[in-house]
């Protein structure tokens, strides 16, 4: 009996004879495993077939292998009993077949691949002749993410290659433009973070990225409680209770944003008043301090006084917060967008940080936003995703514009984005019958300000004033460095009855030497040229570019000269976005102040159906986020709206046509061009002369050229040029 139970079990899991004897034969008539996907029904005597098939099958084995088949048959004899003797006698039994939608199978499953085209009848006979591939079907979107992961997987392998090669500058160059490029993709579309392909991609670049400037993986990750709340929240989601019993006390709320109560609110509520209370109770604390600025910049604006309550889901009130996907500060601006509203982000400020100027680009980009949707759900959930992936929740739902109706077809982080906001405003607007105290005995925010010169140093300035720096820093969130930024006077915020402790002893104070563009660095033990140019904020062409004859290899003691990057542009603004006209309001219509690219001609361009922002600025080789800011736009626009871009002047007819051109025509012309075709035919020679703030980056753009071709066409080495300087351009 041992033999007769062992044999079968080895022969069924492990011996290549009943491996290619497909299990459905045993049972039925032949049919191919994967006519799952036939919709009809078939009656078939399960008992009578079976038993042939199979005796005709061990008939015809050799010996070896007859007694271990024909112990498999008596096993299933004593094992279905009396089972197999009434299906004998009854009726025979049916087998459905029923359709396995293909959505439902992961990407590599054959029955995916692959698909009948004979009829049932050739199906119950075996005949597998007819089998035909399926093909992949993807809609613009879909297609339009995997050749642009395609396009960044190639960049990323070169870079690789000139690691290879020994060629650390144009590695330098590479690494970022991959980097850059899987940036602006999410920038584009927050919810692709979810996209499989796109997170293997990210990981792949950013793992390079760091390696090459020395970064460890805890500097880049993100930073603020709000992300782990976020992580446990979604865990508990499914096992919160639904049935939340709502104080009975609370007063009817009235509220501009509509404030409903539903099983997606009462999770929320579930999670903040008994699971996790004091995440509120921190979110409170926080909110005594910036809550009356961030009320009164609301007001200021004509917007809904309880949209401020969208700062606690958003980073729990924390200034200086930063997501993976790089968006940073209070209200989680991500670089492009925040530069639409006039943020001001450099290497050494970045005014996403700051309480004041992020809370009123916030109030004007939820301003923007409801004058697109009509509806503040929907604003408030474009604020989390990107407008198109919005609109396909909205078309999945049967085209109605409404938040809740689209709500299972969104991203699972969109899902909670407005049930958080409304059970966390209904909370805030009656704490106590929450069980929540009203007074923390916190300071509402407040400084003043002393005008200090560019590149004074944090730590001799908060030692003045009796300060830590750390103190200081969090008076000054905005700045990123060890210093003021270089250039015009900056406005220093510090404690209210501190700024007359600084101006007393001002004079006295040591400065940095007066050149403010380049430094000196004394090589330490377990540096590299990568990690000294990420330490000051410049790149390795620019260091190379600043030291002759610099040898791939440095050593500890070495000194070498680091070129430090540049400050503002504008005089740094006190409490709003820099680049952002006082009292203007960024609407879809009007323009922003943006740099306009030298040797530039204005053009107008009209968006069609299929577009998309990033499509456009492929078409005219200009960044998305310029022309969000040239327009004043978010990453919302509609068919018929007449875009301005900026083109290099010689290439204007160019450009022209492309608005003529049909999407199919425009995508075939940008993959030309991606693959190294001269798009634009020959162009004659010509110049450029240097202007202030000019970058050979910014100067090859404006031209339609790389980089690389302007350093090839000037002879320049690294990155370094000089105002009045005159470059080769064609």
């Amino acid at each position: 009996m041992r033999f007769l139970v062992y044999c079968p079990i080895r022969i069924l899991f492990v011996s290549p004879l009943f491996n290619h004897l497909p299990i459905m034969h045993l049972y039925s008539t032949g049919t191919h495993p994967t006519a799952t996907q036939s919709t009809d029904t078939r009656s078939v005597d399960t008992h009578s077939v079976g038993t042939n098939n199979l005796l005709k099958f061990i008939f015809h084995l050799p010996v070896s292998k007859a007694l271990p088949a024909a112990s498999l048959i008596l096993l299933m004899v004593l094992s279905w009993g009396n089972t197999s003797i009434v299906h004998a006698q009854e009726a025979p039994p049916t087998v459905e077949y029923q359709e396995i939608k293909t959505k439902y199978l992961p990407y590599n499953n054959p029955m995916q691949a692959w698909a009948w085209s004979s009829s049932s009848t050739d199906i119950a006979a075996g005949d597998t002749t007819e089998l035909i591939p399926v093909e992949l079907q993807l809609d613009s979107f879909e297609r339009d993410m995997m050749l642009r992961i395609a396009n960044i997987y190639g960049t990323h392998v070169q870079a690789l290659k000139a690691q290879v090669n020994n060629e650390p500058v144009e590695a330098e160059r590479l690494i970022n433009e991959s980097l850059t490029a899987s940036q602006d993709l999410l920038d584009e579309y927050p919810e692709i973070r979810s996209n499989a392909r796109f997170a293997q991609l990210s990981r792949a670049v950013v793992a390079e990225y760091r390696n090459f400037y020395g970064i460890s993986a805890e500097e880049d990750q993100a930073q603020g409680e709000i992300f782990v709340i976020q992580e446990d929240f979604l865990e508990d989601e499914n096992t919160l209770a639904e049935d939340f019993n709502f104080p009975k006390d609370t007063e009817t709320f009235k509220t501009t944003v509509p404030l409903l109560q539903n099983a997606q609110v009462n999770r929320h509520l579930v999670y903040y008043t008994l699971r996790r209370p004091d995440v509120m109770e921190k979110w409170r604390e926080r909110a005594e301090v910036y809550k009356p600025m961030m009320l009164e910049i609301f007001r200021e604006e004509g917007m809904p006084e309880e949209l401020v309550y969208l700062a606690f889901i958003e980073s729990g009130l924390n200034p200086t917060a930063r997501s993976w996907a790089s968006a940073v500060g209070m209200w989680q601006f991500i670089a492009a967008t925040a530069r639409v509203y006039g943020i001001e982000i450099n290497w050494w400020v970045d005014e996403r940080r700051d309480p004041e100027k992020a809370t009123r680009a916030a109030a004007r980009h939820l301003k923007d936003l409801y004058n697109v949707w009509g509806d503040w759900h929907l604003a408030m959930a474009n604020y989390n995703i990107s407008p198109r992936g919005l609109n396909r929740a909205i078309n999945r739902a049967g085209g109605v514009k409404d938040y809740w109706a689209a709500y299972p077809y969104l991203p699972r982080e969109t899902r909670g984005y407005v049930p958080g906001f409304i059970a966390t405003t209904m909370i805030n607007l009656s704490p106590e019958e929450f069980g929540f105290q009203t007074n923390y005995d916190q300071e509402p925010y407040s400084y003043e300000t002393v005008e200090v010169d560019g590149l004074m140093s944090l730590e001799i300035l908060a030692e003045a004033m009796g300060l830590s720096t750390e103190t200081l820093k969090e008076y000054n969130p905005e700045l990123l460095r060890w210093a003021t930024p270089p250039g015009s006077k900056y406005a220093l915020k510090v404690p209210v009855g501190k700024a007359n402790d600084l101006l007393a002893i001002y004079d006295s104070l040591p400065r940095e030497s007066q050149n403010q563009s380049i430094t000196m660095h004394t090589v330490q033990s377990g540096e590299s040229i990568g990690l000294i140019a990420r330490t000051y904020g410049t790149s390795v062409s620019g260091i190379y570019a600043s030291n002759d004859n610099l040898s791939n290899i440095i050593y500890p003691g070495q000194v070498i000269a680091v070129p430090l990057p540049a400050g503002s542009v504008n005089q740094l603004s006190i409490n709003r976005p820099t680049n952002q006209q006082s009292g203007t309001v960024t609407t879809r219509s009007s323009s922003s102040s943006s740099s306009i690219p030298a040797n530039s001609v204005k053009l107008l361009y009209k968006v069609k159906t299929g577009d998309t922002i990033g499509h456009i600025a492929e078409w005219h080789d200009v960044r998305a986020w310029e022309i969000r800011s040239w327009n004043g736009i978010g990453n919302t626009i509609r068919v018929g709206q007449n875009l301005t871009l900026y083109v290099p002047k010689n290439r204007e007819e160019h450009y022209k046509a492309i608005n003529s051109l049909s999407f199919n025509d425009k995508q075939d012309l940008e993959r030309r061009q991606r693959g190294g075709e001269n798009i634009f035919g020959e162009q004659d020679a010509s110049t450029y002369v240097v202007k202030r703030n000019d970058t050979l980056t910014a100067i090859a753009r404006s031209f339609g050229i790389s980089t690389s071709q302007l350093r090839e066409l000037n002879e320049i080495s690294g990155s370094t040029i000089y105002v009045g300087q005159v470059l080769k351009v064609r």
